[in-house]
């Protein structure tokens, strides 16, 4: 066989380049410290660098989430410990003014720092983060309080009754009645006072009223209350009439978790309401039923109506029937009538005011707090039932139990600021564990801290072996390849000389 010259030439440029193909990949993974650096290297070693770049990304989110709740958490604990360092000086103050050794004066003095402290607590109520206000639920792009009016009054003949108050004062308006009647009912004379008790204005709520004017606020009372009348004479509130007090309070405008709101679909007649806590929205569906009294099959879903979890079965009590679904329950009773249809539907949405961050897989950490749980005031719930005291009326409310402080230093009560000064140790309790809360959350976050940091360190090394040329074998393999590189060139250059003088 004969070997032809271009035979020859082919095969000296195959070897050439096959040897220069393997110095230029071992060129490259010099210069990128790489045994990979595209799929054909290695594909299944590249398929698990690609899966552990995925879980670095995500592992670098949560730790992104993480700072963020850091820093909200971090403000609301520091927020808090300042409000404590205010109700320390509140506290002070009102013992000064509790004492019997102080006149009208002095207490008028007092009221003069209390209503400055009062405010300082409402700016610290609507501390904010890069712009965004941690104490009113989902709602942070506006304050979570706005300062307010509300009544306080010991007359039992008002217990739990909510009051309605619109205008403005700067000074606490004591109000009392000078007849004795039913509001709503009678014609009512009172007498009213912007200083202290120190000058009075008269009025009269007319039969069947229930809106009182004193000065620049109006105070819608609850009808059916009976009012007693007070004796000009005696300047303490115990046993001498009804008292109104019209004083400062705060209002929430963010919202909160205490609510659920129920949708009705079809033809029901049934009032629908959602008792428990739901975390996502539910739907229901009535799949056979005539009426509350009989037995009612339904389904549910948790999913938008995705996949239904059906053959559930409740029976009535003829007014009222319990669906009971992932979370609570769906109460039915009689509206327009107690009859239920199949096909009928309901969609209970949860009011959730929490704002939550993903701080690892599956777990999620809520970095905000519903400010009336922690600072009290009033507030209006969505039902649309009118302004309500917020943790029941207790006293735990701050923005209350302060409200109530500055009112009684500034109509010189001593008794009530007495009141006051009891109260304030369970206001300062309830922020206490508040601030326990928070600080159970921040130390959370520490360990998922190390947690993600000790995941990402190990998924790096994992990585490494895979990815990572090893630097030693490398380099001999560069210095080989280097070699064999050169080598075929001189010995091509040395064989293939292309030159006519060779055959003459």
């Amino acid at each position: 066989m004969r070997v032809s010259q271009r035979s020859l030439f082919d095969n000296f440029i195959s070897n050439m380049n096959m040897s220069l193909s393997n110095l230029m990949d071992s060129n490259i993974q010099a210069s990128s410290q790489k045994r990979i650096n595209k799929p054909s290297d290695d594909p299944v070693g590249a398929a698990r660098v690609m899966g552990y770049r995925d879980s670095l990304a995500a592992i670098k989110q949560y730790r992104s989430n993480v700072d963020t709740a850091t820093s909200w958490l971090a403000t609301a604990d520091q927020t808090l410990t300042q409000v404590n360092t205010v109700l320390t000086r509140i506290k002070g103050l009102a013992e000064q003014a509790a004492t019997g050794t102080l006149d009208a004066n002095n207490r008028e003095q007092i009221s003069f720092e209390l209503r400055q402290q009062y405010e300082q607590l409402i700016n610290l109520a609507n501390t904010r983060v890069e712009g965004r206000h941690i104490f009113a639920g989902h709602k942070t792009d506006q304050p979570a309080f706005v300062q307010g009016l509300n009544v306080s009054t010991i007359d039992t003949a008002f217990s739990g009754a909510s009051f309605s108050v619109s205008g403005s004062l700067e000074k606490t308006m004591l109000i009392q009645f000078t007849s004795n009647g039913q509001v709503g009912t009678d014609a009512l004379s009172y007498r009213y006072s912007n200083d202290g008790g120190d000058t009075w204005q008269t009025g009269t709520l007319s039969a069947g009223g229930t809106t009182l004017t004193a000065g620049s606020v109006q105070v819608e009372l609850p009808a059916g209350r009976t009012v007693s009348a007070v004796n000009p004479d005696n300047p303490h509130e115990t046993d001498n009439g009804t008292w109104l007090y019209v004083r400062p309070t705060a209002v929430y405008k963010g919202d909160d978790n205490d609510s659920t709101t129920v949708q009705s679909y079809g033809n029901n007649l049934v009032n629908a309401s959602g008792n428990g806590y739901f975390k996502s929205d539910v739907m229901v569906r009535i799949d056979s039923g005539t009426d509350l009294a009989s037995g009612i099959t339904y389904s549910y879903s948790t999913d938008n109506g995705s996949t239904w979890v059906e053959g559930n079965t409740t029976s009535g009590t003829g007014s009222s029937a319990s669906l009971l679904i992932p979370g609570g329950f769906l109460e039915l009773s009689s509206g327009a009538g107690s009859a239920v249809n199949p096909g009928d539907q309901f969609i209970l949405r949860p009011h959730r005011a929490d704002i939550q961050l993903e701080i690892s897989p599956g777990e999620h950490l809520t970095i905000n707090s519903v400010g009336k749980d922690i600072f009290g005031g009033i507030y209006n719930p969505p039902d649309g039932s009118g302004p309500q005291v917020a943790m029941g009326g207790g006293t735990s409310n701050l923005f209350e139990v302060v409200g109530e402080l500055v009112a009684f230093a500034e109509t010189n009560n001593q008794a009530g600021i007495q009141r006051s000064l009891a109260a304030l140790d369970d206001v300062g309790q309830h922020v206490m564990t508040q601030v326990a809360s928070i600080g159970g959350r921040e130390n959370r976050l520490d360990v998922a801290k190390n947690v993600l940091t000790t995941a990402e360190l190990d998924d790096k090394s994992r990585m490494s072996d895979i990815e990572d040329v090893d630097v030693a074998e490398l380099m001999t393999r560069l210095a080989q390849q280097q070699l064999i590189y050169n080598s075929v060139l001189k010995s091509s250059s040395m064989i293939m000389q292309m030159n006519l003088t060779n055959y003459l």
